[in-house]
């Protein structure tokens, strides 16, 4: 017997997570509940985060939480619950199963059968934003060593325990050559580990424009998390509709089931919600517990009641559905259909699958880091680049000079472009002349000399090698 915290969630939540329930223990699921309230009476209250303190000692104690859709209400501060959960809980994986349902849910592609298997908690969404000039706001694009071994490591097992033959990688590093070049590089290094496990790559906008126009050449997706986060969705939706997809976010000690849809509070208390994707989060949380058969039987009973045509109202068509039903009469139809299999639909088979237990991620040992320049950022309100490097060489040291100067990425100087339109935000890049040794302090005297001549300095970037590979990008058009 498993103990998993639960939350109804908001809108169609407490309709959705009660028929998701019903039909597990009809199924006879070994699981025990402690129920907690997030969501919009947690923030309305007062709380910023959606969630008490008691709430989430319940889930970490529990490690297994099966989420209702919540409402974030707009404007006051309120920070997202989904993207706190998975970030203080360590949840690195989000998995999204995208499965087309044809003849019996409309698609364009009805051999599309992918999993997205998406990073959870870096990249842009680290959510670390500056305004830095009158003009230029910044967001960083963290990525890491260890985000990466864990999140592709975990696509591979996971193609492994599901019988996967195909693992892809979507970057964009022919651009962004350091943080998507290292995911790129960690796919490469771990894809040799698993050697009948065929691997490709794609740039992230041909791959998509592929993923949308021919999916059944993907098997499974691994990609980092905004494009992660944005093609899951897409997915999702070309598999005939978004409201039938459930996900899981996996970590090395919680993880979080739930619906991929939102709220849906414009039809809340009408009993006409299908459950499917709560359902479907519930499933893969089985798999993950080790209940392999009971998931299963939900899965190949869900399968049937769709092949029956017995449908709820966003998914009925006429001459397709057979019949259109509420919430409840939905629940109904799928605990009648429990240990039976579709005949036409592709029935699925659980009970092999054993729980993915991943090694922790050991740390290499450390490079041989040297400082090698550094990047002084300006707010500088004029127009022609070499009227700013005559300013800027005014604070140079004769070991640490003025390399160039770039305006949102573009060389602007030497030899820049006067057609190039730059704003008030310009990196000014020093590195050490014939071969001189250059340290922090040195740094420290460009910016003390920077205030001397007025210089509004307003971030540097500490350019590093490591084992003599430069850690840092060239100007584009360098």
């Amino acid at each position: 017997m498993t103990k998993i915290t639960i939350a109804k969630g908001d809108g169609i939540g407490p309709e959705i997570m009660k028929a998701t329930l019903d039909i597990m223990m009809a199924a006879g699921a070994q699981i025990t509940l402690d129920e907690i309230e997030i969501g919009e009476k947690v923030y309305l209250a007062g709380n910023t985060s959606g969630i008490s303190p008691e709430a989430w000692q319940t889930i970490r104690a529990n490690k297994i939480f099966l989420k209702g859709p919540i409402t974030t209400p707009q404007g006051g501060g309120y920070k997202s619950l989904n993207v706190t959960t998975r970030k203080s809980l360590g949840l690195y994986a989000n998995v999204r199963p995208c499965r087309s349902l044809s003849p019996y849910i409309h698609t364009k592609h009805p051999d599309m059968d992918i999993v997205i298997i998406r990073e959870n908690e870096e990249d842009l969404y680290a959510g670390i934003e500056h305004q830095q000039t009158d003009e230029v706001i910044q967001c960083l694009k963290l990525i890491s060593r260890p985000g990466c071994e864990k999140i592709v490591r975990y696509a591979f097992e996971y193609a492994k325990q599901y019988g996967r033959k195909k693992v892809s990688c979507f970057t964009k590093d022919n651009i962004m050559k350091q943080t998507d070049g290292l995911f790129h590089q960690v796919f490469n290094e771990i894809a040799a580990e698993y050697p009948n496990i065929e691997n490709d790559h794609w740039i992230i906008d041909i791959g998509a424009a592929r993923m949308a126009d021919t999916p059944e050449i993907f098997d499974v997706i691994v990609m980092p998390n905004l494009y992660g986060d944005i093609l899951s969705d897409v997915a999702a939706q070309i598999t005939g509709s978004v409201g039938l997809g459930g996900s899981a976010n996996i970590g090395e000690e919680c993880a979080m089931f739930e619906a991929i849809h939102g709220s849906a509070p414009q039809i809340s208390g009408q009993h006409i919600a299908n459950p499917s994707g709560l359902l479907h989060g519930a499933i893969m949380m089985l798999n993950h517990i080790g209940q392999n058969e009971v998931a299963e039987k939900i899965q190949n009973a869900w399968l049937k009641t769709i092949e029956d045509g017995i449908h709820t109202f966003d998914i009925y068509k006429e001459g397709t559905s057979t019949r259109q039903v509420n919430t409840e009469e939905f629940t109904l139809a799928v605990i009648e259909n429990l240990g039976q299999k579709p005949s036409k639909l592709h029935p699925v088979t659980f009970d092999h699958h054993a729980v993915l237990n991943l090694p922790k991620y050991q740390r290499k040992a450390p490079q041989d880091k040297q400082l090698a320049g550094v990047d002084i950022f300006v707010q500088w309100n004029g127009s022609d680049p070499n009227e700013l490097a005559t300013l800027i060489k005014k604070i140079e040291k004769p070991e640490l000079k003025l390399s160039m100067i770039t305006n949102r990425g573009i060389l602007v100087y030497p030899d820049g472009f006067k057609e190039t339109f730059c704003t008030d935000h310009w990196r000014c890049r020093f590195k050490p002349q014939d071969g001189n040794t250059i340290h922090k302090n040195d740094i420290v005297h460009l910016l003390s000399r920077a205030v001397e001549e007025n210089i509004d300095s307003i971030k540097t970037e500490n350019l590093y090698t490591f084992n003599g590979k430069a850690g840092y990008s060239l100007g584009q058009g360098q």
